[in-house]
């Protein structure tokens, strides 16, 4: 079984978040390039981790997304306090802000499966064995990404966004989940340039606020499960 490093980063800066995942994956990487150099039998096992944190209100627009989903002016986002990135991973604009759980697991696949496409379900599946556990019915909504809540439904409405990002099988970015989380926000963007569907939270299909441990705590649980982990 394999060992995944747990760090919970507080809250902090998107750019911070993203240097600090950057440097785990150059350090995974450099294991990986040592290997090359190393006979089998002596080779080093390369580390995997994930990463909890929550980041001050940000929009980030991935590499297939159009700036034309944000709604802002430049002048208008720091009127707000909102920061703005263009990001190295698959997707649209998402928004990440207080009270969501944002999840970056950077792993070797080399460890787990070379396969991009069961990494990503994979990582769909412990949020939405996650929300069984809360009673909500919660799966994917066909040519779309992310979780949704009442997905078969005629009002399925997303709860995570999910983007990813690897080079050499080592994977960066992840998954953010709304908790409690100001939705407002979004009306600030076309989330993930889907114009006919609605976001929604934790507290916002259950009623209430909702313990973010609670919350962290579950995904783990489930993280484990999925990807047959233990986490340390």
């Amino acid at each position: 079984m394999q060992n995944v490093i747990f760090e919970h980063l507080g809250t902090l800066s998107y750019k911070k978040g993203w240097e600090y995942q950057q440097e785990i994956f150059d350090r995974i990487f450099d294991v990986k390039k040592q290997n090359r150099e190393l006979e089998e039998q002596k080779q080093l096992p390369t580390p995997n981790y994930l990463l909890f944190c929550q980041h001050n209100p940000v929009f980030t627009l991935g590499k297939a997304g159009s700036i034309d989903n944000l709604l802002l002016s430049e002048k208008e986002l720091d009127e707000k306090g909102i920061e703005y990135f263009e990001i190295n991973r698959g997707g649209d604009i998402t928004f990440h802000g207080l009270e969501q759980l944002v999840g970056y697991p950077i792993l070797d696949l080399m460890n787990f499966k070379q396969d991009l496409h069961w990494y990503f379900r994979e990582l769909e599946e412990v949020i939405i064995q996650t929300m069984q556990t809360y009673n909500l019915d919660a799966g994917r909504v066909e040519g779309l990404t992310g979780v949704w809540i009442d997905p078969n439904s005629d009002n399925p409405r997303k709860i995570c966004a999910i983007g990813i990002r690897a080079s050499r099988w080592i994977t960066m970015h992840g998954f953010a989940l709304n908790v409690n989380t100001d939705l407002s926000y979004f009306d600030l963007i076309i989330p993930c340039g889907i114009t006919d569907k609605g976001v929604t939270s934790l507290e916002k299909e259950l009623g209430e606020k909702i313990d973010m441990k609670e919350v962290e705590e579950r995904v783990k649980t489930q993280f484990e499960k999925r990807f047959g982990v233990k986490i340390i």
